[in-house]
């Protein structure tokens, strides 16, 4: 189903207390349908957080890459979708397919749940950074297989870098969801991700949704940065 380019485009929030959060989030309302709020603000501020931004009337995405025994992830998935505005969470795949059910299984049914995926590998690990982690060979390779584990175990999709996203829609259907970070325009600087591509780049190669973070948040004017972004969407 075809989205409009809002409707794919996810802002990182990763600020370490709600007000600049919030700050960020009341600035672009209207521009993202999805603010993603990580580990840092979670975890300074709680639900409470997720309550506050989701009020601005878009999507929230729970960036908490939960890695744990099956049971331990089961409940935090389950606690994750009884937040309001929570629509999506995720897990990583490397915590193996009965974990990655487990999580499945926790929102299975519900009527209003949100959609489930699994962390293939970090944008921000190249090969060399894999394979000293024990990840030999290429990373689409890899990555490819931990989506079609995440797809047999039940998952609704994947996060992914943009450089595996064609490769994995091939492997796993038109439906599979495809959450793409790793995303810069031409003029940005890469930071601290090893496999990134452009907003068209990824869009054309099949993802459905774009996060974004310090090309938008960090930007002199943020609104028209996101602007861009949003009309190199609409015209891939």
């Amino acid at each position: 189903m075809a989205r409009k380019a809002q409707e794919r485009l996810i802002v990182a929030l990763d600020f370490a207390r709600l007000e600049p959060a919030l700050q960020m989030a009341r600035r672009l309302v209207g521009l993202a349908g999805i603010f993603k709020i990580g580990k840092q603000l979670f975890t300074a501020e709680g639900p409470r957080a997720v309550e506050r931004i989701a009020r601005l009337g878009a999507g929230i995405f729970l960036d908490l890459k939960f890695h744990d025994i099956p049971n331990t992830v089961a409940g935090a998935v389950r606690a994750a979708a009884e937040i309001p505005g929570v629509r999506l969470v995720n897990v990583h795949a490397l915590g193996g397919r009965e974990m990655m059910r487990a999580a499945a299984r926790a929102v299975a049914g519900k009527q209003r749940r949100p959609n489930v995926l699994g962390v293939t590998l970090l944008t921000s690990m190249n090969e060399e950074a894999l394979s000293k982690v024990g990840i030999l060979g290429p990373p689409l390779k890899r990555a490819v297989q931990l989506a079609r584990l995440s797809k047999l175990a039940g998952l609704d999709g994947v996060v992914a870098s943009p450089l595996e996203v064609a490769a994995i829609r091939r492997a796993c259907g038109e439906k599979f969801l495809m959450v793409v970070p790793g995303i810069r325009p031409g003029a940005s600087a890469a930071d601290d991700q090893s496999r990134i591509a452009t907003p068209a780049e990824a869009i054309r190669a099949g993802a459905d949704y774009l996060v974004v973070g310090r090309p938008i948040t960090q930007a002199k004017d943020p609104r028209a940065a996101a602007r861009e972004i949003l009309a190199e969407i609409s015209s891939s």
